[in-house]
């Protein structure tokens, strides 16, 4: 978006220019201003220390380091680049570099930045009034590390990552620097463009949902293993897909065809409709799943990802390849103690691993 001021009964667009045109550097100028007015690109912030590095074997260094009122670092870093470069890459390493901070090394740290600046207070007592505490509280301190990015202007690879990051719960803020020449003047319009102001409360609201979901997909995953004897062959710690398909090959090596255990398999209470994707001739590894690739319609995981499709796991009979299903949840065991039941004579049993 463009700036305009009025003239007269005009409006007249006011020139972008860049900070290296204005003869802007990030520490010297861009970093010094902000470091000083550090609320303008994050609020309720308090800067505790400038090109901090003190880590072993690193030579990097934070442009700001800050502290929030709750409690959370903050990792600030700056540049005057038109795309922001691999900021959020820098910014996560230093990020985890901080994680571990206590608050009695803030302390430390936060008295060197106001020695070296040459200002005189007691660094203890102004971070207890910051985070109006009266002793410091070890257990719910830095229990979050914040990243603030400011920039020019962010690549489209770099929002990417930032908003993804952020779904993850890692909380990124891009914040957009875009200078302005005006008779001889030199504005900024500072933005926060991740997250946007009028949504952040809704962002959050779904970033925290989807956290929420994968944790209860992870709690509500079953990852029983399983050991099985079948026709007089031992298996162990076999996973429900490894289960099932165990079962499935040593019925097809007994001369039943795939087709003939898929109509077996779909004609059972809630069976499967779909068992097998079969292809005319025999192929290798790589012609089957160049094969079922053929039929990706796109998606987080490739459609071959959803196949037993690897050498020894497909099938090769009555000049077709046949590669299985590994799509298998709820109900699995069932299908399998049917198919048992249906093949007696491979004297099948299953019991959930000890191991």
């Amino acid at each position: 978006m463009a700036i305009y001021k009025i003239e007269g009964e005009q409006l007249t667009e006011v020139q972008r220019t860049t900070f290296d045109k204005a003869g802007v550097f990030e520490r010297q100028h861009l970093q010094a201003m902000l470091r000083d007015q550090i609320e303008i690109i994050s609020p309720d912030t308090m800067i505790v220390a400038e090109e901090f590095g003190e880590w072993e074997q690193s030579k990097r260094r934070i442009d700001l380091l800050g502290i929030r009122k709750d409690g959370s670092l903050v990792v600030i870093e700056l540049k005057r680049t038109e795309d922001g470069g691999h900021m959020e890459l820098q910014a996560l390493r230093y990020a985890a570099m901080i994680s571990t901070l206590t608050f009695s090394k803030l302390i430390s740290i936060y008295k060197q930045y106001l020695d070296k600046r040459k200002i005189q207070i007691d660094a203890r007592e102004e971070l207890l009034a910051f985070l109006e505490l009266d002793e410091p509280d070890e257990d719910n301190f830095a229990q979050e590390v914040k990243i603030v990015l400011a920039s020019a202007e962010f690549s489209k690879e770099l929002t990417t990552s930032v908003i993804w990051l952020n779904d993850f719960g890692i909380d990124i803020s891009c914040v957009r620097m875009h200078p302005y020449e005006n008779d001889g003047q030199l504005l900024i319009d500072i933005q926060t463009v991740i997250p946007v102001p009028e949504t952040a409360d809704y962002q959050i609201r779904i970033r925290e949902k989807k956290q929420q979901e994968r944790a209860a997909r992870t709690q509500n995953r079953d990852t029983t293993k399983f050991d099985l004897i079948i026709n007089g062959k031992n298996f162990t710690s076999l996973s429900k897909r490894s289960l099932i398909h165990a079962v499935a090959s040593e019925v097809i090596h007994t001369g039943i065809s795939p087709l003939e255990l898929e109509a077996l398999v779909k004609a059972m209470p809630n069976g499967k409709s779909t068992l097998f994707r079969a292809f005319d001739g025999e192929l290798n590894e790589s012609e089957l799943i160049s094969s079922i690739m053929e039929h990706d319609t796109g998606g987080t995981h490739a459609l071959s990802a959803r196949y037993f499709c690897k050498y020894g796991e497909f099938f090769c009979y009555g000049g077709k390849t046949y590669a299985m299903t590994n799509q298998w949840g709820n109900g699995t065991l069932e299908t399998v103690k049917m198919v048992s039941d249906a093949f007696p004579e491979l004297n099948i049993s299953f019991n959930a691993s000890n191991s």
